[in-house]
């Protein structure tokens, strides 16, 4: 797995002075040195092999969840395997963790595997009249007892993410 800190840092936990300005510098949050170190302890697993060929990009973390963002080009991972993968760090880091392989393209992708296994019917594009763009996620009702967590936080992250606001809508 590539990650933007050296692999001996990480697994001691003690950083090296270039780390270390990483991380006092914002580019990585510290929590995220934690979530490396059980990443590399995964990919030793049978289960996670294709971490191997994973790169890591960034975590964000909201109220009760954090998001991983990893880069899996070279094979085609389904939902439900990252899904285990989050569930295999839930338990070693003992927090809420949801994975998302940031290779798989845009809006309608990520978020589809953020809000896994409720599904997305829909990607609707809004221009404001002050010029700002927003994306509404349209999202069958029957599925809103799926979402991992609120709508607000859903929100909240994807904003985040991609960097534009968005707005999850159910229907139907």
């Amino acid at each position: 797995m590539r990650i933007p800190l050296d692999y001996i840092c990480v697994r001691t936990g003690v950083l090296c002075p270039r780390c270390e300005r990483l991380v006092s510098s914002g580019v990585v949050k510290r929590f995220e040195v934690d979530i490396m170190r059980a990443l590399l302890e995964l990919e030793e697993k049978p289960d996670f092999r294709f971490l191997r060929n994973a790169e890591y990009v960034k975590s964000v973390k909201s109220n009760n969840i954090t998001v991983l963002i990893l880069s899996v080009k070279d094979v085609d991972i389904h939902p439900r395997i990252l899904s285990r993968l989050g569930r295999a760090l839930s338990d070693r880091l003992k927090l809420k963790v949801k994975v998302i392989n940031k290779a798989r393209g845009g809006l309608r992708e990520i978020a589809g595997q953020l809000i896994f296994p409720a599904r997305v019917i829909g990607v609707n594009t809004l221009w404001l009249p002050d010029g700002t763009v927003e994306h509404i996620i349209r999202i069958p009702r029957s599925d809103s007892r799926y979402l991992p967590s609120s709508t607000i936080i859903l929100e909240q992250l994807l904003a985040r993410l991609i960097g534009v606001n968005v707005r999850i809508r159910t229907e139907g």
